[in-house]
């Protein structure tokens, strides 16, 4: 801006006469008398403090040109000021993308390489819509699940009856699931809670063979690797397949003690389990071992036997009797370990298995990993359900095994007056 107004003013002082030094560019000298020329009408006279034809004060017209300049001037270098800050914010911002990129992309190099280390969820039962049983891998490492707070439960309340007459289950391979006393010998879970599921230890034994197949070819490419670097001669080809072994091994170094940790995991999960070594935790801690178990060859249902003066029955719903849609519910569990949990919700209303022709309860009451094979109850604590499954990637959308088929499924006599 400056350079561009002092081309202008020379421009200017060179189309008027020559003047002396120091003389503004409206005066002409080459007159006899001293004359002056207007800035603004152009008129000339010899008054040289207001122009006679428009009126104009000289002095005060030079002052107001020389303000704009001023002005002009210091508009000019703020924003020039701006334009450094802003090239300085977008060079920064620049380096910043630059950084993240990087590091995304070395992420996604070292993840590729890298074996899953964590078996696959179990796999989904047979249900009207994509469903999975809300069982935990293992009882060592629970996953971090959304749980609801407790309601609050009144001593002698029917919620804390029903509460105390539920158990946490924890079998030899690690599940962890829910259940409750059916008679005070009985209790009733999940079939999937104290089965292993053998498609899951398929699946996980794909993984880690895979895995492993994987790592022995990267071996093998490293080594061929190796000897076509013993046989180049030096050069920038050379140099830059020694920073690429650097890395394969540097990745390889890491991979592996995590495949072996894998392998360790598989050998135990394939040892033979039996079903003698279930664990029982009642409501106030105490532990037993299950005497037997009998499950269900149709039907996501089990029955363990165990003997405890402790034992408390829960009351079941009476054959015949049913929820209307917006009861309020409960489930009472052991979500992700979480002994004596209580949640809240409504009853959602009847669905039927499209395959099996069943019908489920719906709630949207939470179901979480560990709630499998607790009981579904209402206000007055009776139960009306077995929880059993969730739908997979939603929220509020959990199923039940209506309390009946335990009966007709085990031939087992409903308590009188229920």
């Amino acid at each position: 801006m400056e350079l561009h107004e002092a081309l202008v003013a020379s421009a200017a002082r060179a189309s008027q006469p020559d003047c002396p030094a120091g003389t503004p560019w409206y005066i002409s000298t080459d007159m006899t008398l001293e004359t002056i020329r207007c800035p603004k009408c152009s008129h000339a006279q010899t008054n040289q403090v207001e122009c006679e034809a428009c009126g104009l004060l000289f002095r005060k017209f030079e002052q107001v040109q020389a303000r704009e300049k001023e002005e002009k001037s210091a508009q000019s270098g703020q924003s020039g000021l701006k334009s450094e800050r802003s090239g300085s914010a977008t060079k920064i911002g620049s380096v910043l993308a630059l950084v993240v990129v990087t590091a995304a992309l070395t992420y996604v190099l070292a993840s590729s390489n890298r074996p899953e280390s964590v078996p696959p969820p179990p796999t989904q039962p047979a249900e009207t819509v994509v469903a999975e049983k809300v069982t935990p891998d293992t009882a060592a490492k629970p996953a971090p699940q959304r749980i609801e707070q407790t309601p609050a439960i009144s001593a002698g309340s029917p919620l804390e009856q029903a509460k105390n007459g539920t158990v946490a289950i924890e079998t030899p391979w690690g599940t962890l699931g829910s259940g409750f006393f059916l008679t005070d010998t009985t209790i009733v879970t999940n079939k999937h809670v104290v089965v292993q599921d053998t498609s899951q230890l398929d699946e996980f034994r794909h993984k880690v063979k895979t895995s492993r197949q994987l790592i022995t070819l990267e071996q093998e490419s490293i080594v061929e690797l190796r000897n076509r670097l013993n046989r180049m001669e030096d050069g920038p080809t050379r140099r830059q397949l020694i920073i690429i072994l650097q890395e394969k091994e540097k990745l390889l170094t890491r991979v592996l003690p995590i495949q072996k940790e894998e392998e360790a995991r598989l050998k135990e999960m394939e040892q033979p389990r039996s079903t003698s070594g279930i664990k029982v935790f009642l409501a106030d801690g105490s532990e037993y071992t299950a005497q037997s178990v009998q499950v269900s060859a149709k039907r996501d249902l089990a029955l363990l036997s165990l003997y405890s003066a402790k034992a408390v029955v829960l009351k079941t719903a009476a054959k015949g009797s049913v929820l209307q849609q917006g009861d309020k519910v409960f489930t009472i569990g052991n979500p992700s370990g979480l002994r004596n949990t209580v949640t809240s919700g409504i009853f959602s209303g009847y669905r039927q298995d499209k395959e099996t022709g069943e019908v489920i309860l719906q709630t949207d009451a939470p179901i979480n990993p560990g709630n499998s094979g607790g009981p579904l109850i209402d206000a007055r604590g009776q139960v009306y359900g077995v929880n059993f499954l969730r739908l997979r990637d939603t929220q509020g959308i959990g199923f039940a095994i209506p309390i009946q088929a335990v009966f007709e499924e085990f031939s087992i006599t409903s308590p009188t007056g229920q």
